[in-house]
């Protein structure tokens, strides 16, 4: 996959909807992860980008979390965010995980609850070799 192949892929936005954010709540009580993900649906994802809900993130504790994800890139696991507070930030993120070729955001480009808030990052199931590996 050339960088511009990679680049116009789609990406994906999961959300955890069984997310509590460490809170106890009855097991019918609508949970805040899916406020987040309702609240992400309403406004509506930038083009090139699907919102889809997952059963569990595995990040209870630490509030809602989201993943983004697409072909060849990283992928990136978020935790502390609020339906809220933080969806337009979740959606500027998102567009500009789509735009990159390998889900890399610079980081003076990151929202900046990216920069304080990522639990984890995955690298692509094939990584690049190293002459198509950006250096610097």
């Amino acid at each position: 996959m050339t960088d511009d192949t990679r680049a116009a892929a789609p990406a994906e936005l999961l959300v955890c909807i069984k997310c509590r954010k460490g809170q106890e709540m009855p097991e019918d009580a609508r949970r805040p992860g899916a406020h987040l993900f309702d609240a992400l649906a309403a406004r509506g994802a930038p083009e090139g980008v699907s919102i889809t809900p997952v059963e569990c993130l595995q990040n209870c504790d630490a509030g809602c979390t989201v993943a983004l994800r697409g072909p060849g890139r990283w992928t990136y696991v978020y935790g502390g965010l609020d339906a809220a507070r933080d969806v337009e930030t979740l959606l500027d993120g998102a567009a500009r995980f789509r735009d990159t070729p390998d889900g890399l955001i610079p980081w003076r480009a990151r929202p900046e609850h990216f920069k304080r808030n990522c639990v984890a990052r995955v690298p692509p199931p094939t990584l690049p070799t190293s002459e198509e590996t950006p250096h610097g």
